[in-house]
């Protein structure tokens, strides 16, 4: 910053210097009629436009160097503080929006800092040097120029906040239309089974309109801004230059003093007149800022407290949940967990089963931190889990969703996600452990083959076996699944069941159960209802003595044999 502001300094001198040359060259040059006098004067302007050239080019690299740098950091500061704030918000606010402000907003930023600012600063400094030796080569002439400036002042004032109201108007309605286009194409096979094509052409017309009609109004705000500065500057120029010229007819003062300071008059309204079309983008960048600190100053629903403690080193697995209560946010009249109390033993596999909104899902989610119960206690190996960092905390835990989440990348880089120092042997075993590696060998670079997005061109079950591979290569002491082959056809479900034993072997398993089967192999099974605990007891106990059980088992739960 400080080697761009000597360049801007340095090359906006060299300018406001080239009237002074072009003074010397008018009255010892021309005037005296002399030659070395001529070759004098042209020597030195030759010598200016060289030091210009060269302030020119640092400044444009530095000032370039400098909008980049900000650029990327401002985007990593932006992506570590959303990649850390709880999923909550990602709930409540659209991620292709977000991801319209990460990418569209810091592009803003990035011009502007690394081209606008630097036109507004020399300019700037072109304005004021200007007007600074506007009054050194004539003080008269000045003062008239001088009066005309509010006239110019306020109309960039006004305008100005007007243009930085619709900068940010329009930078939403772009990313609405960013937000639709990506919603529609990541959602294709629905979009065209439904015949939905005619009213999403129709619906993104309208958002597209809407983001032309705001942008027009900017667009006509900002020429009027830029219209205004340049006729009134210029104006007062060509008044100037009428009585600067009868200053000369009546020898008040020299051709090449006049010269000069028209010069410079075209300077201060050129500057003038950039100035006023840059601020037109500044207010835009401005615009972008806001969205970008918006995010920024984001707070997560919850803080947490720095660790009091370490987590121990061996962790056997035992959870206790002591009193739990949760409700979700906008939803304080219904309990997602209400005083939930449960003990599960250390290498336990625990079916947890009831109908839909009874809390299994929620239960996952504030084991692993997800969200904050608003009362009661999670315990591992006896340790209030409240104690630990977040880091150290779910490095207990090895998730393996329903929808198994699938990144762009190779199937090893999908597998090693949980454990990204992990060896290529490391990965092969597992792949190998859950059943995998026959159909990775068979893909066209086997484990070096790009996966689309969330895994597009595998089916189900493949999808399902790479999420088990990665959850049995970060060994954690406790397992959450929610019950992965309840989508499934026959033949994938069987290979996933398979490599169930290897997953759940010497860990303590938390299975949220839709199939007789998961239940059967359960060491116990938990009832929940209403974010309630209802009972817990083997398949036969429950069976017996719990009517909500009973029913679950004639309608939800589906038997191999039926």
């Amino acid at each position: 910053m400080v080697g761009a502001l000597i360049a801007l300094v340095f090359t906006a001198g060299i300018t406001l210097g080239l009237g002074q040359g072009l003074r010397i060259l008018v009255d010892q040059g021309l005037a005296t009629e002399s030659p070395g006098m001529l070759a004098r004067a042209i020597g030195l302007f030759f010598v200016l436009v060289l030091g210009l050239a060269i302030g020119s080019f640092a400044r444009f690299y530095l000032v370039s160097w400098i909008g980049e740098r900000v650029v990327a950091d401002i985007r990593k500061r932006v992506f570590n503080h959303l990649i850390d704030l709880h999923p909550g918000f990602f709930e409540q606010n659209r991620a292709l929006e977000i991801q319209s402000r990460f990418t569209a907003d810091t592009t803003v930023l990035q011009s502007v800092i690394g081209s606008t600012v630097s036109i507004a600063l020399r300019n700037a400094l072109m304005l004021v040097g200007g007007l600074i030796l506007l009054f050194v080569t004539n003080a008269k002439l000045a003062s008239i120029i001088l009066l005309g400036f509010p006239l110019v002042i306020a109309p960039i004032l006004f305008y100005g906040r007007r243009v930085r109201q619709l900068s940010r108007l329009s930078q939403d309605r772009v990313a609405d239309v960013g937000s639709y286009v990506g919603e529609n194409l990541t959602q294709i096979k629905t979009v065209q089974a439904f015949n939905h094509q005619p009213h999403d052409r129709r619906y993104f017309a309208e958002v597209s309109e809407k983001a032309f009609a705001i942008a027009r109004d900017r667009i006509r705000q900002r020429a009027w801004l830029t219209t205004m500065a340049i006729t009134l500057v210029m104006g007062a120029v060509g008044i100037v230059l009428w009585i600067g010229g009868l200053d000369v007819i009546h020898g008040r003062i020299s051709p090449g003093e006049l010269a000069a300071f028209v010069f410079y008059s075209l300077l201060v309204g050129v500057a003038a007149g950039a100035i006023s079309e840059v601020i037109g983008e500044l207010q835009r960048a401005a615009g972008s800022a806001a969205r970008l600190f918006e995010l920024l100053q984001t707070p997560s629903t919850f803080a947490r407290p720095v660790p009091i403690q370490d987590r121990p080193a061996q962790i056997n697995g035992a959870i206790g949940i002591e009193s739990l209560t949760f409700h979700y946010p906008g939803r304080s009249d219904q309990p997602a967990l209400n005083q939930l109390t449960l003990a599960i033993q250390a290498g336990e596999t625990l079916a947890l089963v009831g109908p839909s909104g009874a809390g299994k899902s929620t239960l996952f989610d504030l084991l692993l931190h997800f969200y904050q119960p608003e009362q009661g206690r999670i315990l591992i190996d006896g340790v209030d889990t409240a104690n630990w960092s977040l880091p150290e905390l779910r490095r207990c835990f090895a998730l393996v969703p329903q929808n198994p989440a699938l990144f762009h990348g190779t199937v090893t880089d999908n597998i090693r996600y949980a454990r990204p120092d992990a060896s290529d042997d490391d990965v092969r075993r597992a792949a190998q452990v859950a059943h995998a590696d026959e159909f990775i060998q068979g893909l066209p670079q086997g484990y070096n083959t790009p996966l689309g997005d969330a895994g597009l061109g595998l089916s189900g079950g493949q999808k399902q076996r790479l999420a088990i591979a990665r959850a049995l290569l970060a060994d954690a002491p406790i397992l959450l699944l929610d019950e992965a082959t309840s989508a499934l056809d026959a033949e994938s479900e069987h290979l996933v069941q398979e490599a169930m034993p290897a997953l759940t072997r010497g860990r303590t398993t938390l299975v949220i159960a839709h199939r007789l089967a998961t239940v059967r192999n359960a060491d116990r099974i938990a009832v929940l209802d209403q974010g309630q605990l209802l009972a817990v007891g083997s398949h036969d106990q429950l069976m017996a003595s719990n009517e909500l059980y009973q029913r679950l088992a004639r309608l939800q739960f589906r038997d191999e044999r039926a």
